[in-house]
């Protein structure tokens, strides 16, 4: 039997956070009846498997309207098709209504998921062995992830309550060339980040664009949960405001349509000049990279999204109205529990402006075995902060999700917590 030397396997192997991740899904496993305040997962109710075929049928009846041929729409659904996809004018016009950005649809490639998306757009952007790419900490794993996944490095750039700061941006470059690497690009998520749940302010956003300018960055930004706002203000994307193509923007369907689409794109519309003088998209040259990692994402995936955009009036603003509300309500039920358990505690915590997660500070370690004696002893479960730091920190805090519970039961899960944390600091 041939064995293998787990060190000599790839470091993304046994990366510790993808390890913590993992323990985090097991402990969910043998507790399956402990609340989830870990989960950032859409709810389950608002999917019915008939809106598949309901979907389906939107977007081939579309494609009639269009003229478009019974033989053209079998192999649209399902043969090999176009690496960077089929619906880069649909998903164009969407962005155009739902948030002023204006990209040709050549500079959009759908992707199979966002996560694609992240592996796509470092893989093409770092090319030589001193390359890296910064990213806001604490920072979604994902990214993190299909960084090492690619042998890249990530730099942190620390986050603080109001979102990042221009000026350490600067000074975090700065710092990374005279020490002979090259910053790439910035990774940020730009509206209630996961996991921290901070939102960029506006002028924050146009700082970003003159320090990206400043230190020859492109900005990735990440922008999951822009729909789920407490109220319907909210600042430009950092992409509407980009006038000099400093911007790669990374969209998912996971939460505005389902997760199990696994449909997301990027938008790539700078423009790339060859040695002969010839100037392409960069999202042509990303389908390179793309056609070798997953060919193209699955027609009869875009065909159900292309029906959802179609049948909204190419808005997911407009096709995401329940869902916006109960997740609104979901949050501010969070909110609400944290002040009623742990007012006049040593335990704080901030309060987003929308998304998905809320963070708290609490007067104990919050590791993976205080998170065993939550599940085994309170029934309730959380994230540790610890996983999103790239070299140590947010010990002593957790993320907590409100996305996937029905609503009465926040309540009941921050109350386990309330208790877990009085019973671990006596």
């Amino acid at each position: 039997m041939v064995e293998l030397a787990r060190e000599e396997l790839h470091t993304s192997v046994t990366d510790p956070v993808s390890a913590s991740m993992n323990f985090l899904n097991e402990v969910a496993g043998r507790f399956p009846d402990a609340i989830s305040l870990a989960a950032g997962r859409p709810f389950d109710e608002f999917y019915a498997v008939d809106d598949v075929a309901k979907y389906l049928d939107a977007y081939v009846a579309f494609l009639r309207s269009e003229g478009v041929s019974e033989a053209r729409i079998r192999q649209a659904l399902l043969q090999y098709g176009r690496t960077n996809g089929q619906l880069g004018p649909m998903i164009a016009r969407t962005l155009e209504v739902d948030e002023d950005i204006r990209v040709p649809p050549d500079a959009i490639m759908v992707t199979s998921g966002c996560q694609e998306a992240m592996i796509v757009a470092v893989r093409g952007l770092c090319s030589r062995p001193g390359d890296v790419v910064l990213a806001a900490e604490p920072c979604y794993l994902g990214f993190t992830g299909a960084a090492r996944v690619l042998g890249v490095e990530v730099v942190p750039v620390p986050e603080t309550d109001g979102g990042l700061r221009p000026e350490t941006v600067a000074r975090v470059a700065g710092e990374v060339r005279a020490s002979g690497r090259c910053p790439r690009a910035l990774y940020v998520v730009s509206n209630f980040a996961n996991p921290s749940g901070v939102s960029l302010p506006a002028a924050t956003r146009r700082a970003l664009i003159d320090v990206a300018d400043e230190q020859d960055l492109l900005i990735l930004e990440d922008d999951p949960y822009g729909l789920f706002g407490l109220d319907d203000e909210r600042p430009p994307a950092i992409k509407a405001l980009d006038c000099e193509q400093r911007v790669i923007y990374l969209g998912s369907f996971a939460k505005s349509v389902f997760p199990g689409a696994r449909v997301g794109f990027l938008v790539a519309d700078q423009t790339v000049v060859d040695e002969s003088g010839t100037r392409t998209l960069l999202a042509d040259e990303l389908s390179t990279v793309k056609s070798m990692v997953t060919v193209n994402t699955s027609p009869i995936a875009q065909a159900v999204i292309g029906g959802v955009l179609v049948s909204s009036g190419y808005s997911l603003r407009a096709a995401n109205r329940e869902k916006i509300a109960f997740y609104r309500r979901n949050l501010r039920a969070l909110l609400a529990a944290l002040e009623r358990h742990f007012a006049g505690t040593a335990v704080t915590w901030n309060a987003p402006a929308g998304g998905f997660f809320a963070v708290a500070d609490v007067p104990v370690r919050a590791d993976e075995k205080l998170l065993e004696v939550s599940a085994r002893d309170y029934g309730v479960l959380w994230t540790p902060m610890s996983f999103f730091y790239l070299d140590g920190g947010g010990s002593h805090a957790i993320r907590l999700a409100c996305s996937a519970l029905a609503t009465e039961r926040i309540d009941e899960g921050v109350r386990r917590l309330a208790a877990l944390i009085a019973g671990a600091g006596s």
